[in-house]
């Protein structure tokens, strides 16, 4: 029998989407200072296994979110202002969401990379402040979440929609193939 997955991240998205799959874990959330300079592949990455070596366990996944538009990774917004301008800036254009995803098992780390291509609509000033006034943009890798209300903020995806919650499920399932069969 397989070590029970512990999940380092705070994320209940995560939580949510590994609930989904009937996956087996406990949470265990990291203490740690993520990157946020970098190219967007590479800091995905490095931030997922820097939360993965911050929780102790045989067997940890952990992951990392990021929105990339203009050659930069974005992460949370720091407040409503930068979440009004990044929502301005993605407004009928095409960006792409990275996520980065650690596992560690058997003391081996095994890292991946998931991207997903999504195109807003073109925003209204009524738009953005609807979907700022619901605070939902709070502690949102590029200051959105395409599960909930800012589903209108999207006419299309290309790609894996977990990822884009939170969790890119077929990486996850390359890196541990087994983990819905346990």
């Amino acid at each position: 029998m397989a070590e029970r997955l512990v999940l380092a991240s705070s994320s209940p998205r995560r939580r949510a989407i590994l609930e989904q799959l009937g996956v087996d874990f406990s949470v265990l959330e990291p203490d740690v200072e993520e990157l946020t300079d970098g190219e967007p592949r590479e800091l995905v990455v490095e931030n997922a296994l820097l939360k993965l070596r911050a929780v102790p366990g045989e067997r940890v996944l952990a992951a990392d979110s990021m929105v990339v538009w203009g050659g930069r990774a974005h992460g949370k917004p720091a407040d409503e202002a930068e979440a009004d301008r990044w929502l301005r800036e993605l407004s009928g254009r095409w960006h792409e969401v990275m996520g980065g995803i650690a596992l560690r098992e058997h003391g081996e780390e095994r890292t991946d990379v998931a991207v997903t291509r999504v195109r807003f609509r073109e925003l209204s000033d009524a738009d953005i402040a609807l979907y700022l006034d619901c605070g939902e943009w709070r502690d949102r890798a590029g200051g959105y979440a395409i599960q909930e209300l800012g589903a209108m903020l999207v006419e299309g995806i290309e790609g894996d929609w977990f990822n884009v919650v939170g969790l890119p499920v077929p990486a996850l399932l390359r890196l541990a193939p087994n983990l819905l069969h346990e």
